[in-house]
């Protein structure tokens, strides 16, 4: 049987940002293998890329210059970046047909420009597209996990992000769990402070500021149970991180609060009001040391009021009041390769 291998080793965000390439390509070639080359903790996730084929099956790969030996690849398609060591590592498995954007150091290869101001999602749709593989970017939406919320209908409160620059203050996250239980208080809802096992001292210390206790904080979990989790969620508030296009692809409500990058980059549709932007319509490096000024503009005041309004079913302000500004302009930043 023919393979078709795509390169996306990369995290959480990344893989659920190329869900509609993926499915775009299992629709174009239902009778191949699609092996996926991603690190080995997205397994729980890329079991519900395809549901109804044969599924995508992961190949476990931790970054670039570490793709295992695939035999009979038919088609490469490089989801990774523009090059040229995601190309190399493609060609390094003799495809008979590679799917890549077009890079000076591989002058024989074509494709389109890689372009910097282009949503994420819409950025390898528009590779598929270029090379003659029709694909939807609205194709984003997951089915739920096979196992059970750990604790359904919760709160979610995730402080953390891959770099400092996008991590909103942790006391101003305590400020909106404190308000959120308070609120809450004498329902069946719960709040939850999330994080990773390297993120637990940063959700303890929000859930303590915040009044919760440590019993709040649901951190170090498999991806199977933070998936599980943020599929039968109320609410889910965060920054610009994995854990908010989790709650994009389950349709789950949530506030995201964007600082340096702008969410015409990497944000939820527009047309899903259940997920509401907050950004200050600046930009910054996102891999900064210290917290973007741009994402410090958002107050807690602006969070809470778009929060709460969800939590009532409602659909909140897109310029929310508390916040300096809150704008949905569309702006680039640096481009990210290889």
């Amino acid at each position: 049987m023919a393979v078709t291998l795509v390169l996306r080793a990369l995290g959480l965000g990344d893989l659920l940002t190329a869900v509609p390439a993926l499915r775009a390509l299992r629709r174009a070639r239902p009778d191949d293998r699609i092996v996926l080359a991603a690190p080995a903790p997205l397994a729980p996730l890329v079991e519900l890329v395809d549901t109804e084929g044969p599924g995508v099956e992961l190949l476990p790969t931790p970054g670039l210059s570490a793709l295992p030996p695939v035999a009979d690849v038919d088609l490469a398609v490089n989801l990774h970046g523009s090059g040229p060591q995601s190309i190399a590592d493609l060609l390094a498995t003799r495809p008979r047909h590679l799917v890549t954007h077009r890079h000076p150091d591989h002058p024989g290869l074509g494709g389109p420009e890689w372009s910097d101001n282009v949503h994420e999602v819409d950025r390898w749709c528009e590779l598929l597209d270029w090379h003659g593989i029709p694909s939807d970017p609205g194709d984003l939406v997951l089915p739920p996990p096979p196992v059970p919320s750990p604790v359904p209908g919760a709160v979610i409160v995730h402080p953390g992000a891959a770099f400092p620059a996008r991590r909103w203050p942790p006391e101003r996250f305590a400020t909106v769990a404190r308000a959120l239980a308070d609120d809450l208080a004498g329902t069946a809802t719960p709040v939850l402070v999330t994080g990773s096992e390297a993120e637990r001292p940063l959700a303890t210390e929000v859930a303590v500021r915040a009044g919760l206790g440590t019993s709040a904080v649901f951190a170090g979990h498999g991806l199977g149970e933070l998936a599980a989790l943020v599929a039968e969620a109320a609410l889910v508030v965060c920054g610009d991180t994995g854990v908010g296009h989790l709650a994009t692809a389950f349709g789950t409500p949530s506030v995201l609060l964007f600082g340096p990058t702008p969410p015409s980059r990497w944000g939820p549709p527009a047309d899903r009001p259940q997920h509401v932007v907050l950004w200050a319509g600046a930009l910054g490096d996102p891999h900064a040391t210290t917290p973007d000024a741009g994402l410090l503009r958002l107050t807690a005041s602006a969070v809470l009021d778009a929060a709460r309004t969800l939590l009532a079913g409602g659909d909140p302000c897109r310029t929310p009041r508390n916040a300096e500004t809150v704008s949905p302009s569309v702006s680039s930043v640096p481009a990210t390769s290889d």
